[in-house]
């Protein structure tokens, strides 16, 4: 068993042999821009890129034409966001979106208040979720976008996507998820779900980190968006740059193995999570952070109470690789925000680390982790003030 055990991957993944294997000749050997038309090395660039789109699209129910490659969720969701505001910004200025989102999503958001948009943050009960009651009482006859993740990166929590596209629908407003945790994980169709756009990251499903997708809906309704990035109108005008052929290829082939893996693979997950989460909750003062059902299989978060997490973590840094909240967030002095909208105090937050779990996973290694824990949260709170 090689040490650290890596417990972090909602922050990322390893990348799957597979998936690096497919990718290394796009570096040497078939080094084409996919926008080169008039010779092999971009004919070849250019149908990778097809194949790509067409894995990714497969994967989430999508058209091949819906899909617009960005350098990972973040772009995606500035894209999204941003796109809609200044394509619909004639209609309306109202974004709805949930206090509990990525802050790639919180900080766009935050940005275009200085524009001039209204923005109404959802809170969010004990367990994560919203209200849906809530959120269509919030909208307007200027709301233009809805924007929910699909499931929370810190605490795995699992929106009601599809009553919250109705509602959007009903209203004839678009709908914006962020799934880069649920994709690869759970079932996710944007056409059942009613998803109008969605973002992804090949990093955490196995491929390569600097590469995402997002997908744009072409129909019932069509939706159109204001480029963040232009040079060139590559990617149906929506996002210009020579694209990065080896991580489409790679983000191609993880979707591939995940949509040919998915069941099983979630159930194995959810059951090494169910073993680790359960065998520390028999810690006393040891608490889960978040539902117990509805929440994506990878992904637990515990409370440790009269202990901190960052001492906890110091101490096990060597031995297993976990975090306290979003990788994003990790240089923040600040508790994290998921959790005191799920309504803790500063001081519980401080105490709890998420665990996130993935396809290299083994029970050896959980075991490790329950013994190491065990051991140092009962040596912390012996010396906790």
């Amino acid at each position: 068993m090689k040490l650290p055990v890596y417990l972090d991957n909602n922050a990322t993944t390893p990348c799957d042999p597979r998936i690096l294997e497919i990718m290394l000749p796009w570096f040497t050997e078939k080094f084409g821009n996919a926008a080169s038309t008039s010779h092999q090395y971009g004919w070849e660039a250019a149908e990778a890129v097809k194949i790509g789109r067409e894995q990714i699209a497969s994967l989430i129910g999508a058209d091949s034409k819906e899909i617009i490659f960005t350098s990972g969720a973040t772009e995606s969701d500035n894209l999204a966001i941003k796109g809609v505001f200044e394509m619909y910004g004639t209609i309306g200025d109202h974004i709805i979106t949930v206090e509990t989102e990525h802050k790639a999503v919180l900080d766009t958001c935050h940005q275009l208040e200085k524009r001039g948009a209204r923005i109404s943050y959802l809170k969010v009960n004990r367990e994560g979720f919203i209200n849906c009651e809530e959120l269509e009482s919030e909208i307007t006859d200027r709301t233009i976008l809805i924007a929910v993740m699909y499931a929370n990166n810190e605490t795995g929590v699992i929106q009601p996507i599809r009553e919250i596209a109705a509602i959007a629908k009903k209203h004839r407003i678009i709908f914006f998820t962020d799934a880069t945790q649920a994709i690869g994980k759970l079932p996710v169709n944007v056409q059942q779900d009613g998803i109008d756009l969605l973002a992804l990251s090949a990093h955490k499903i196995y491929g390569p980190k600097g590469v995402g997708a997002l997908y744009v809906r072409r129909k019932n309704p069509r939706v159109r968006l204001i480029a963040q990035i232009d040079g060139g109108n590559h990617e149906m005008g929506m996002r210009s740059g020579t694209l990065n052929v080896p991580g489409i290829v790679g983000l191609g082939k993880a979707c591939e193995l995940s949509q040919a893996s998915l069941s099983v693979e979630s159930n194995l997950i959810a059951s090494l999570r169910d073993y680790l989460e359960n065998s520390l909750l028999k810690l006393k003062g040891c608490f889960r952070n978040g539902p117990e059902v509805n929440r994506s299989p990878q992904v637990t978060n515990l409370r440790f109470a009269n202990c901190r997490a960052s001492d906890l973590m110091i101490h096990l840094n060597k031995d297993i690789a976990v975090s306290s909240g979003s990788a994003c967030s990790s240089a923040s002095p600040e508790p994290s925000h998921v959790l005191i909208a799920m309504g803790l105090t500063e001081e519980e937050a401080r105490s709890s680390i998420r665990f996130s779990l993935g396809r290299f996973t083994t029970k050896e290694e959980l075991d490790y982790t329950i013994h190491k824990i065990m051991e140092e949260v009962e040596q912390e709170r012996s010396i906790f003030i």
